[in-house]
């Protein structure tokens, strides 16, 4: 599949921290994209703010095997002063989530998925729930 997909932090967090009820559609994706069946695309803010979310919740060994093993599986846009230039520029309101969109649209990826759509109003490229997009792969 050459189409890139995006995943917002609380996607990887979702995965790291076992968070339940949002769990299962959140491993579908990081499985599919260790396998190769989607190629997916961080931002190299989502390190940063993993690696705090895990150290604080869990511990410091758990955060860094967290950010080892999403070097390992996704594409990582570097955080950089374009990237940051266009989120103080960007339509979305929230800096970290414009931080995120100016990223997926260096990706170049279809959309961006993650479970706080109503963050990215203003966004120039797709929004959605993994439910969504899951339920998208499927339909194709």
């Amino acid at each position: 599949m050459s189409d890139v997909v995006f995943l917002d932090t609380n996607v990887l967090l979702d995965v790291l921290l076992a968070r339940k009820p949002f769990l299962n559609d959140a491993q579908r994706l990081w499985t599919m994209a260790e396998r190769g069946q989607i190629q997916a695309a961080v931002s190299g803010i989502s390190f940063l703010n993993v690696y705090y979310v895990v150290r604080r919740l869990a511990s410091g060994r758990e955060a860094d095997l967290a950010v080892r093993g999403m070097r390992a599986v996704f594409q990582i846009v570097p955080l950089d002063r374009e990237i940051i230039d266009e989120a103080i520029q960007s339509p979305v309101a929230d800096f970290e989530d414009a931080v995120q969109h100016a990223s997926a649209i260096r990706a170049a990826a279809n959309c961006i998925v993650t479970r706080n759509e109503r963050h990215f109003r203003g966004a120039t490229i797709p929004i959605m729930g993994p439910d969504v997009f899951l339920a998208k792969l499927a339909g194709q």
